[in-house]
């Protein structure tokens, strides 16, 4: 009797959480990737397949809806899909913000928002976007998007109502705080986490919660291309490719709709913080922040400065982290700000660079530009380089902000900090294009180009290295190129399959080799002199594969080396060995503050730290 009393109440809590859960359709788009050589007319084919079917209540569009996230590229995205006749929610991808000249600002513009939360016919629906943003490195879910998630949680506090989860990447290592989703995701009634980014329809178990990857919307190799047709019923959830405009396929995929239980699964292995119980640095302080931070750090000696994706400047104390005073722009920051004179200069992607207040944070000026400004300024005889997304860079009066000059023949977008040399402020942009402009009156001095089409493949977001009249770049393509100071051209343009170089490299204190970190984790010093890509040193480091384009910086008496899971590596240079290694968190480093004995460090996932070696 008692038995069957259980069993009937186990069937009415099973019951109770799905009675609500009416039967319907919707459909998930993703991958569309407008601006590639068939995005807009396999789109424009899918809103017309969706505009004549007539049992489908929504769609959902999860990421890479463009090729590069430029404007016109969203703009044209918009201008398809505003002739659906259905409901559209929108998540961005990778491609729509880690090149976006807009500083993955224009994508919240054009659709409204870069997340969303509903509740249709029972069941609740979440996105959130995964860039990365702005920096090459494994996805990530922003931490605003994080808190957001949080908040939107505690405004429905009901933990039983079916969940249905939209990511552009998959719940896994690909996102460097896959487990930060994963963790809010097992406290709710999580029924199935979706993604795109892999083209492919496919199944997951993410730590017990079935993850399902659906097929990008372009053809591809096939004559038309695919969406998935996604039914809920009260049981169960189904999985069918739509060919637009053709057919319908068998169902590839049913799962069960059931209440959630926190099972194992197949867990992917956590970040590991033991290295630092044996590291030689010692954390003095740590700040989190309530956003990405995509910046480096400056100091006045007492002051950090700093900025964040929410779009905050803002002022930390050197001595204990303590925030001081915080502006707020208009627009998401990824210029690192430089200081002078008691000014903080800073681009925002709000269209605007801004000088600061150091004490205060008070706006002492601030320069409208085109477009947003997501280049670092470098500050030089009271005056500010930078460069913006409006093919302008421009030198500034540091007191004022009044333009001094300005160079208008940018190909597309800057996000570097430029390097100033010889009369000379050189810098690339992400039209493959590389300069170097007189400092005094901004005129072209020399122009060099890489020579692909792809803009994927600029030497944009390297800091450029000058040492023995050369200056010294590298780029995705996993070139590095030596090219004369004075004139541009080149000397040497090598490319090693055994040392994959890209963007993250620096220069040895004493000036003869250019550090460089290759994608499978080693350090290396290329000669400063010789006539070829010549590795005269090697360091004993060893770190997975990694893409982090983050500068090399050097003290004294070490080499730092940045990683994209938040490894900070110090290794000796005389030697090469490892002299000890610090994880912040488990997301990408940005350019470092190098003090003495000292160091300040933040990663893309707004963590700071004051280490102290």
């Amino acid at each position: 009797m008692i038995s069957t009393l259980l069993r009937v109440g186990i069937a009415l809590i099973f019951c109770q959480s799905f009675a609500f859960a009416q039967s319907f359709k919707f459909a998930q788009v993703t991958d569309t990737h407008v601006g590639g050589s068939t995005g807009a007319d396999d789109l424009r084919r899918t809103v017309r397949d969706l505009n004549q079917l007539k049992d489908i209540d929504f769609v959902i569009l999860s990421g890479d809806v463009t090729e590069f996230g430029s404007d016109e590229e969203l703009a044209l995205s918009k201008q398809i899909l505003d002739s659906l006749n259905l409901p559209l929610y929108v998540i961005p991808g990778n491609h729509d913000s880690n090149w976006s000249e807009s500083g993955a600002n224009s994508f919240r513009k054009v659709f409204g928002a870069e997340s969303f939360f509903f509740e249709h016919k029972g069941i609740q629906f979440i996105g959130t976007t995964s860039g990365p943003n702005m920096r090459m490195s494994p996805g990530q879910i922003p931490r605003e998007n994080l808190v957001w998630m949080d908040s939107v949680f505690k405004a429905n506090p009901d933990k039983e109502t079916p969940l249905i989860a939209i990511n552009h990447y998959p719940l896994d290592s690909s996102l460097n705080n896959w487990f930060e989703k994963i963790d809010r995701l097992k406290q709710r009634n999580i029924q199935v986490a979706t993604c795109g980014h892999g083209h492919q329809n496919r199944l997951y178990d993410w730590e017990g919660i079935p993850g399902v990857m659906v097929r990008s919307n372009l053809q591809a190799k096939e004559k038309v291309g695919g969406y998935n047709i996604i039914t809920i019923q009260p049981d169960s959830i189904f999985f069918q490719t739509r060919r637009p405009l053709l057919s319908t396929e068998d169902y590839w995929l049913k799962l069960p709709l059931k209440k959630f239980q926190d099972v194992s699964g197949q867990a992917v292995k956590r970040p590991d913080y033991s290295v630092n119980n044996k590291s030689k640095a010692k954390l003095l302080w740590e700040y989190q922040d309530h956003g990405d931070i995509g910046a480096g750090i400056t100091s006045n000696g007492k002051l950090l400065f700093t900025a964040n994706t929410v779009g905050e400047v803002y002022a930390l104390s050197l001595a204990d982290g303590k925030k001081i005073w915080s502006y707020k722009t208009g627009g998401k920051v990824y210029s690192t700000p430089a200081v002078d004179k008691g000014i903080v200069v800073v681009g925002s992607s709000d269209h605007f660079i801004y000088g600061l207040d150091a004490k205060t944070g008070a706006v002492r000026w601030k320069t409208e530009t085109a477009k947003a400004v997501l280049g670092s300024p470098q500050l030089y005889k009271g005056k500010a380089y930078i460069g913006g997304s409006d093919g302008v860079f421009r030198c500034l009066d540091l007191l004022t902000g009044k333009e001094v000059w300005k160079f208008e023949g940018v190909k597309n977008y800057v996000s570097t900090l430029p390097t100033i040399a010889d009369n000379k402020v050189i810098f690339g942009s992400w039209g493959n294009g590389f300069y170097a402009l007189d400092v005094t009156t901004g005129e072209l001095v020399w122009e060099w180009n890489n020579g692909h089409a792809n803009r994927m493949f600029s030497a944009a977001a390297c800091y450029p290295v000058v040492a023995n009249n050369r200056v010294f770049v590298v780029a995705p393509d996993r070139y590095m190129t030596a090219l004369e100071l004075q004139t541009g051209k080149v000397i040497w343009r090598e490319k090693k399959e055994l040392y994959r170089v890209r963007e993250s490299m620096g220069l040895s204190r004493d000036k003869k080799f250019i550090y460089a970190k290759t994608m499978d984790g080693e350090l290396v010093g290329i000669s400063a002199k010789a006539d070829s890509m010549t590795i005269d040193w090697k360091s004993s480091l060893q770190l997975p594969y990694d893409i982090v384009p983050t500068a090399i910086y050097s003290s004294s008496s070490l080499v730092f080396v940045p990683s994209n899971s938040g490894l900070l590596s110090a290794v000796n240079p005389k030697s090469g060995d490892v002299a000890w290694q610090y994880k912040i968190s488990n997301a990408m480093i940005n350019p470092p503050l190098v003090l003495k004995n000292k160091i300040v460090v933040s990663t893309m996932d707004g963590k700071i730290v004051l280490l102290q070696y």
